[in-house]
């Protein structure tokens, strides 16, 4: 029995009629069109399906779409303010922190929350952050390297006090 479900999705209301077993990440992708968000290992242990729901980074396929019911959630595809790429996914291009891409958006998404509640962060601290979010090919240096351009990109962006 389908079940009704009113999310916010990147600014934008959406609804969707979704049987209870149906995935975040599946109703994003499939009911949405929102592709960006990855499908890896359907076993949550990749973090290519990171989304952000209310502001939090969470796997997509650990959650039921009926579980965002009333929610905001944001992809990959939000990230991006009036035609201008968000400092990571700057980053992850300037710095080539990709190369098949397939993990980026989870990266991107992970590393976002990240930056949001630490701004400044070490090596480590990234390191960590990005611990659930596997890369089969980049070896994750350049990875670290784009989230650190982009904490010196919204850095100099933030207003400094006077």
């Amino acid at each position: 029995m389908a079940h009704s479900i009113h999310v916010t999705v990147n600014g934008q209301p959406r609804t969707g009629d979704v049987e209870p077993r149906t995935l975040l990440v599946e109703f994003l992708r499939e009911d949405l069109g929102l592709t960006g968000t990855h499908v890896g290992c359907d076993t949550s242990q990749c973090g290519a399906c990171v989304v952000h729901l209310n502001g939090t980074a969470v796997k997509a396929c650990t959650l039921f779409a009926v579980q965002a019911d009333g929610q905001e959630v944001t992809t990959i595809e939000g990230l991006a303010q009036n035609g201008q790429m968000h400092p990571l996914q700057e980053g992850f291009k300037e710095e080539h922190g990709l190369q098949c891409g397939f993990c980026t958006p989870g990266m991107v998404m992970a590393a976002a929350d990240l930056l949001e509640s630490n701004p400044s962060p070490s090596e480590d601290e990234i390191r960590h952050a990005l611990e659930g979010n596997y890369c089969r090919c980049t070896g994750y240096h350049n990875i670290v390297r784009a989230v650190q351009y982009a904490a010196e990109k919204m850095q100099e962006r933030e207003p400094q006090p006077a």
